[in-house]
C-alpha cells in the first residue's frame, strides 16, 4: 500500500461519504419525522443530476445547476409531501412501500420522455478543471475538493437549523416524541411540509454535485438508496448526527474495502449493519427505547 494509493483511497471515501450523508440526512429526517418509508428517495438523487445535466447543457454552466438543483427540490419536496405523502402518514407501511413505488415507476418514465435512457457526462467547471498536489506522485481533483468542501458547509448548516434554530428543536421533539408537538399546539403539517422540502432538496443537491464524477445514467439511485438506508440503520433512526458519521464509516469502509479487498467489500457494510443492530437495535446514536 504505497502513500498516494493510501490518500487517494481516503479522500475518495470522505468524499463519498458526505454524498452518502446529503442523501441519508434527508432519508433519515423523512423516515424519523413523517414515519414514511420513502423508497423513491434514490429516484430523487437520479432528478438532481439530470436537473444537472439539462442546466448545464442549456447554460454551460454547472454553477447555476446547483441552485436550480436545490430549489427544484425545495418545490418537488412541497408538492409531493402536500398532494401525495400527507394522505400516508397514517396509512400500513405496505401502502407507503407501494406509493413509493409506484413514484419511482413515474420518475423513471418521465426522465425517459424526457431525455431519453442514454448515459450522458456532466463537465466539470473549466475553472476546476485541474488538480492539486498534494504529494510527490500524487495530485487530486480540485472538483472533487470542492464537492467535498461544499458537502461539509451544508452539513454545518443542516447541522446549526436542527441544534439551533427553534424549527430544528420542533423536528427533533417530532422525531423523538411526536405527541409533544401536539401538545404544544403546532400545526403538524407546516413541520412535515419543512422536513419533505429540505430532505428532497438535500437528495437532489447531491446528485447535481455528483453528476460530473459519475455521469448519469438511468436508476443512478438504486444502489445508493440501498446504501442510505443502511446509514439509517446504522446511524440510528432521525439523527442527522448519526446519518453524518455513520456516512462518513460506510464511505471509508466501502471504498478502502474495493480497493484493497475487493473479494470482501460487498459485504462488508451489512455484517457492519448486523452487529450494530445486535449491539444497539436504535443505532450508534438512535434513542433508546
Amino acid at each position: 500500500m504505497s502513500l498516494p494509493s493510501f490518500l487517494a483511497q481516503s479522500l475518495n471515501g470522505l468524499q463519498y461519504g458526505l454524498l452518502l450523508f446529503l442523501i441519508s440526512s434527508g432519508l433519515t429526517l423523512i423516515f424519523g419525522v413523517l414515519g414514511v418509508i420513502n423508497l423513491a428517495h434514490g429516484s430523487l438523487y437520479m432528478v438532481g443530476a439530470y436537473v444537472a445535466f439539462v442546466v448545464a447543457r442549456a447554460t454551460g454552466s454547472l454553477w447555476l445547476a446547483l441552485p436550480v438543483a436545490v430549489l427544484s427540490g425545495i418545490v418537488l419536496g412541497s408538492l409531493l409531501e402536500r398532494f401525495l405523502f400527507r394522505f400516508f402518514y397514517k396509512r400500513e407501511h405496505l401502502d407507503q412501500v407501494l406509493l413509493t413505488f409506484a413514484l419511482i415507476l413515474l420518475f423513471e418514465e418521465g426522465r425517459s420522455l424526457s431525455v431519453g435512457n442514454d448515459f450522458y457526462s456532466v463537465p466539470i467547471p473549466q475553472a476546476l478543471n485541474f488538480s492539486i498536489p498534494i504529494v510527490e506522485g500524487f495530485s487530486y481533483a480540485a472538483y472533487r475538493f470542492v464537492v467535498i468542501g461544499v458537502c461539509l458547509a451544508l452539513a454545518a448548516a443542516l447541522f446549526l437549523w436542527i441544534e439551533r434554530s427553534k424549527m430544528g428543536a420542533i423536528i427533533r421533539a417530532a422525531a423523538e416524541k411526536p405527541e409533544m408537538v401536539d401538545a404544544l399546539g403546532i400545526d403538524p403539517r407546516r413541520v412535515h411540509l419543512t422536513v419533505f422540502a429540505v430532505g428532497t432538496a438535500l437528495a437532489l443537491t447531491a446528485g447535481a454535485l455528483n453528476a460530473p464524477l459519475s455521469s448519469v445514467y438511468p436508476n443512478m439511485g438504486d444502489n445508493l438508496l440501498i446504501i442510505s438506508f443502511v446509514v439509517v440503520v446504522i446511524g440510528g433512526l432521525g439523527s442527522v448526527t448519526g446519518a453524518f458519521w455513520s456516512a462518513l464509516l460506510i464511505g471509508m469502509i466501502d471504498t478502502m474495502g474495493k480497493a484493497y479487498a475487493p473479494a470482501v467489500a460487498g459485504l462488508a457494510i451489512y455484517v457492519l449493519m448486523a452487529g450494530v443492530l445486535l449491539w444497539r437495535p436504535s443505532g450508534l446514536f438512535g434513542q433508546r427505547a
